[in-house]
């Protein structure tokens, strides 16, 4: 049997077009929610018609904190070790979907070894080749590598970071977003969202190494308070994010600014919305870069290095939080506007052609 296993708002999305594959095959699958995120994900689920959850390890808050983290990941571990046959649907040999490099992407791969089932990496391969950067990203790519049986890999380059590891190894050529933004192609326009009047550019970020540090975080702010003097920003704000802002005292600087405007997190047709109407994007986000490329959209990186080849060179910036940089981009945004991709390879029909035997296809 095959188990999907699902904890964030992004793993969700790019696993939605491969279960929305299966779901069209008519080959079952179990939907495992861990609960690490729970804001919009039903929304996304409705978005993308896919089923609830066939069982839910947590219900609650969102999992934001380190300590909260541990303690969240003890209890699913212990739950789904006194609850085998609930979890895992009686099965004793499947194969479990694990997406990206989360906690949930690592707890997935765990919980799947020490249950005898086997371990499938979704954007598998991705690697920074510093293990501090990003943290804890990094390790867990690194973790979850050695706990799984079989590799999707988004490329050749990721797909080469595999070789020492045993396994079935598949290049699915592009990532899966590419798909989930062909399902929103026929829906975003009916999606509903206030798009500002005039030239505005979406920011959001969420990493680790950004918002967790005061002074990386206050280095940040400057900058977007910076760039707001002549673009006008909508920033999206993920949960950690606002939670870090208003415990390091930053919160008001930007509910001050008069070109800033702080908007909650959407659904992904209404951010997609967002997103194409915008002269361009500033995040720390792989997956938000990886959109941009497809679309076309120039964006600006706030990182200093970036394990997604998609756009670098081309729409994509990284600008290693220096203004300068940011500001060229910013005065020359056709050069930084590309063709948006039209691309017929499906990620999600290759990762589930691999999955399923060729008669039963």
């Amino acid at each position: 049997m095959i188990h999907v296993f699902i904890g964030t708002k992004a793993q969700l999305i790019k696993m939605a077009p491969v279960m929305v594959e299966l779901q069209n095959r008519n080959i079952p699958y179990n939907f495992i929610f861990s609960g690490q995120h729970q804001a919009t994900v039903a929304n996304i689920r409705e978005e993308f018609g896919l089923k609830e959850p066939d069982i839910t390890l947590y219900e609650g808050r969102d999992i934001t904190g380190i300590i909260q983290m541990l303690f969240w990941a003890m209890r699913i571990i212990f739950f789904s070790l006194a609850n085998r046959d609930k979890v895992w649907q009686g099965d004793k040999g499947g194969i479990v979907l694990n997406h990206g490099d989360t906690f949930s992407t690592l707890l997935g791969s765990l919980l799947a070894r020490i249950s005898g089932q086997k371990s499938a990496h979704v954007e598998s391969g991705l690697r920074s080749f510093n293990l501090f950067h990003p943290f804890p990203e990094e390790l867990t790519r690194i973790l979850t590598f050695n706990l799984s049986n079989m590799y999707f890999a988004p490329g050749p380059w990721a797909l080469s970071n595999l070789e020492k590891y045993r396994g079935i190894k598949v290049d699915t050529v592009h990532n899966t977003l590419l798909d989930a933004l062909r399902i929103s192609e026929s829906n975003v326009n009916q999606a509903e969202v206030d798009i500002p009047e005039g030239e505005y550019a979406v920011v959001s970020l969420h990493r680790f190494e950004n918002i967790f540090s005061e002074k990386k975080l206050r280095e940040i702010v400057d900058l977007l308070l910076a760039i707001s003097q002549h673009s006008k920003l909508l920033f999206i704000l993920h949960k950690p994010t606002d939670e870090k802002l208003t415990h390091f005292g930053l919160k008001q600087q930007l509910i001050d600014a008069p070109n800033i405007e702080l908007r909650p997190r959407y659904s992904y047709f209404q951010f997609i919305k967002l997103i194409k109407s915008a002269a361009f994007v500033v995040t720390d986000g792989g997956s938000n870069q990886e959109e941009c490329h497809y679309l076309g959209k120039p964006c600006i990186i706030m990182r200093t290095t970036s394990e997604r080849q998609e756009g670098l060179g081309e729409n994509a910036v990284i600008s290693n939080y220096q203004l300068p940089v940011i500001e060229k981009v910013i005065a020359d945004l056709p050069s930084y506007a590309i063709t948006p991709q039209d691309l017929d390879i499906s990620p999600s029909k290759i990762i589930v052609d691999a999955l399923i035997p060729d008669d039963e296809n």
